[in-house]
């Protein structure tokens, strides 16, 4: 398999026996290099690949350095992490990026060493044994697209070598770029504006899609693909389980489109899923692709010939639907939108989230939109304004990045309490509002762990942390309006011992939530999610139909105003007993499922068997 994908994509321009020889030399090298303790899990992995489709599976998401120091301080609240049941650890800004900006850390000069504060690679080895010693798989970022222009490969490109120009995608004057412009989007237009920059060392017009001081590298070449594959058995032998591939969209470009998601870039990610199968099989690869819905599932390995490509892909049209939601009180837009995406394969899932260290871009499909009555662009727009916190009715307080009125583009950044009206609350004393924020915030991830796949906390949101204004007195953060969502972690906070204190009662809240979900198969990865449309505009309701272990039924009601569904719900998802789980704010009586303001039942049929032990992985 890997020798056919090599061939579409390398075929033309390099001798593929040569390439393969190559490449199996350097998988033959990191298998044997495989510690006893990573051949062990290999072997597990082998025998049980779906492993990380296990309802067990519990993410939290966190910058290294703002919840822990260091590596090492990261290891010292493992119990913290093990309170919350997680069993999947994504660390961010964890490899050596470039000094003053460097978009949150995916401006990479070293992909062979941790961040220097952090402390060594060999901090990295033990972080991620004492992990897996508790069960937890690591996960970390591999900045795929692109590496900071103080990268190695970089410098000798500068210094003059043509070998590691070729690299990259450099151009003499503007005439090609110019042709490419005209149909590239721009990813951060305030910041940084079109997609090439002069670079007088080179003397050339050096591809730049996020920052000048970005550098895309040149997957055309293979020189490159051979080194990326290097860095990737490197981190697998460390320990690291999960590779977060960033940015695979934007691997290869073609003149005359988006340059996103062209057939190669899932090439790229098939034949790197085929050659760490070899090395290191108990590492999967996730897919940090946010682009259109149609356009997602296919990095789950949906093609027309379904091929293995990354067994996870990020949810982000659920995330985006729940903020529209709630910003509403009405669910039939993410009804709709839910229920256009493509059947993801049995092999593969999502990741599932309320919120993640980026900006939210928001995914309105137009088409989408008309079929339940609103204007895309027009919802976009007041989307946009309410999480800003400027349109009557408002109870968000967020912030707007990356404005673009050629293209009426608005994204918004907050913390999740802050963009579930927990601190605009706050700030105006009023306990009623609070009490809607936290029912916001606790449905939001009250959904994203009902509907399947991984669902990630991240840092923080457990203990309802509103956003960190502080990032504008930093020169070197102000201008990235998504710091204020990166607080450091308040350790103190979570040992508040009153009960009623928010933090606490959200902790407590997601806590048993996480406990609840890791006992209750039904929410085993490979099941079919269906999507209900009720008559009820402020319900959004779901059914998943696992062929091994029986139905799921989550329903949720996102207006502030109690809501009844028909008492026929649950018969519709064919479930005939019906046990909910949560045991708070939605009961059935003889005339239908009540649900109290903002509340969220999961249901599954106790013909099923309820909830299972939690098994040890």
């Amino acid at each position: 398999m890997a020798r056919e994908i090599l061939t579409g994509l390398y075929g033309d321009v390099v001798d593929i026996d040569a390439l393969c020889h190559e490449l199996l030399a350097e998988v033959s090298s990191a298998a044997a290099a495989r510690r006893p303790s990573l051949r062990r899990l290999d072997m597990r992995r082998e025998v049980d690949p779906l492993w990380f489709q296990s309802q067990e599976m519990i993410g939290y998401v966190a910058y290294a350095d703002r919840f822990g120091g260091t590596l090492a301080g990261v290891g010292e609240h493992l119990d913290y992490l093990e309170r919350l049941h997680v069993t999947y650890l994504h660390l961010m800004k964890v490899l050596h990026a470039r000094a003053g900006a460097n978009d949150g850390g995916y401006a990479v000069v070293d992909y062979t060493q941790v961040e220097p504060a952090l402390g060594a690679m060999a901090d990295l080895v033990d972080l991620a044994d004492d992990l897996r010693a508790r069960q937890i798989s690591l996960c970390i970022d591999l900045v795929l697209n692109h590496t900071a222009r103080e990268h190695q490969w970089a410098e000798a490109a500068r210094a003059g070598s043509a070998r590691h120009r070729d690299y990259y995608l450099v151009y003499p004057d503007r005439t090609t770029p110019d042709r490419y412009e005209t149909s590239l989007p721009e990813v951060f237009p305030e910041m940084a504006p079109g997609n090439f920059t002069w670079d007088d060392d080179l003397q050339g017009w050096v591809w730049t899609t996020f920052n000048t001081y970005q550098w895309d590298l040149n997957y055309a070449n293979p020189a490159v693909f051979v080194e990326m594959l290097k860095v990737m058995l490197l981190l697998a032998n460390a320990g690291v389980e999960i590779l977060r591939i960033d940015a695979v969209a934007f691997t290869w470009k073609r003149l005359g489109t988006a340059c996103q998601n062209e057939p190669e870039a899932h090439l790229l990610a098939q034949a790197y899923r085929a050659l760490l199968a070899i090395a290191a099989p108990a590492v999967i690869l996730k897919a940090e692709a946010i682009v259109a819905p149609q356009q997602l599932v296919p990095y789950l390995g949906a093609h027309r010939q379904q091929r293995d490509e990354c067994q996870l892909a990020y949810h982000n049209q659920l995330m985006v639907m729940l903020w529209s939601s709630l910003a509403t009180g009405d669910a039939r837009l993410a009804t709709e939108s839910l229920a256009s995406l493509p059947a993801t394969p049995a092999s593969a899932g999502w990741v599932t989230y309320l919120r993640c260290h980026d900006d939210i871009g928001w995914a309105v499909d137009d088409e989408v939109a008309a079929r339940v009555g609103l204007n895309g662009a027009q919802h976009r727009r007041f989307l946009a304004a309410h999480y800003r916190g400027d349109s009557p009715g408002s109870f968000a307080c967020g912030v707007a990045f990356s404005s673009n009125p050629d293209t009426d583009d608005e994204r918004t950044c907050g913390t999740a309490a802050s963009l579930a009206g927990i601190e605009r609350a706050l700030i105006t004393g009023d306990s009623v509002e609070v009490e809607l924020g936290i029912r916001r915030l606790l449905l939001g991830y009250a959904v994203t762990f009902g509907f399947g796949g991984i669902p990630l906390i991240y840092m923080g949101d457990e203990l309802a942390l509103v956003n960190d204004w502080s990032f504008s007195t930093h020169a070197e953060l102000r201008d990235d309006s998504r710091w204020v969502h990166r607080p450091s972690m308040p350790w103190a906070a979570t040992a508040l011992a009153d009960p009623d204190a928010i933090g606490r009662r959200v902790l407590d809240s997601m806590s048993e939530m996480c406990g609840i979900r890791g006992r209750t198969r039904q929410l085993a990865g490979g099941a079919e999610v269906w999507m209900h449309r009720l008559e009820n505009p402020a319900l959004l309701a779901w059914e998943r139909r696992h062929p091994r272990h029986g139905r799921f039924y989550g329903i949720a009601n996102v207006s502030p105003v109690a809501q009844v569904a028909p008492a026929e719900a649950l018969s519709w998802a064919g479930i005939g007993d019906p046990h909910e789980l949560l045991g708070a704010g939605v009961v059935l009586r003889a005339d239908g499922l009540h649900l109290e303001p903002l509340s969220v039942g999961w249901f599954v049929d106790r013909i099923d068997g309820g909830l299972q032990p939690v098994i040890v992985r």
